[in-house]
């Protein structure tokens, strides 16, 4: 009784244990992200550039047409267009692309010989 017993556990652990599989999500992020988000992005970018044409007299009088349409046009083509099939990790980089303009801000401001170090202190 006691090996009918054992035989038993042993078919019910085996008929009931799953295999682990790796799976690889890429074909449904891709899919998704050309179903979705690139759809998505390009009306972000019909509307920014709405919003970029009815802003532009604000950002000529204080100076910011670059960053406004930047943010309002830039970003949402390089999302929609340049952006590789499936990868949003660009989505969150937009402190890094901000730093790196305020280094290429400064490299230009060493080149033309004038010290922002005293502004950016001021600015802080």
């Amino acid at each position: 009784m006691q090996k009918i017993m054992t035989l038993f556990i042993l078919f019910v652990f085996i008929l009931t244990s799953t295999p682990v599989l790796a799976t690889d999500d890429e074909g449904f992020v891709a899919a998704a992200d050309v179903a979705i988000a690139r759809p998505v992005g390009l009306v972000s970018l019909v509307i920014g550039t709405a919003f970029f044409i009815v802003a532009m007299p604000f950002a000529v009088t204080s100076g910011s047409v670059g960053s406004t349409a930047d943010t309002l046009v830039g970003e949402p083509f390089r999302f929609t267009f340049t952006r590789p099939l499936g990868d949003f990790r660009g989505m969150s980089d937009r402190e890094q692309s901000q730093q790196s303009k305020k280094k290429q801000q400064e490299r230009t401001d060493e080149s033309s010989g004038t010290d922002t170090s005293v502004e950016e202190k001021n600015e802080q």
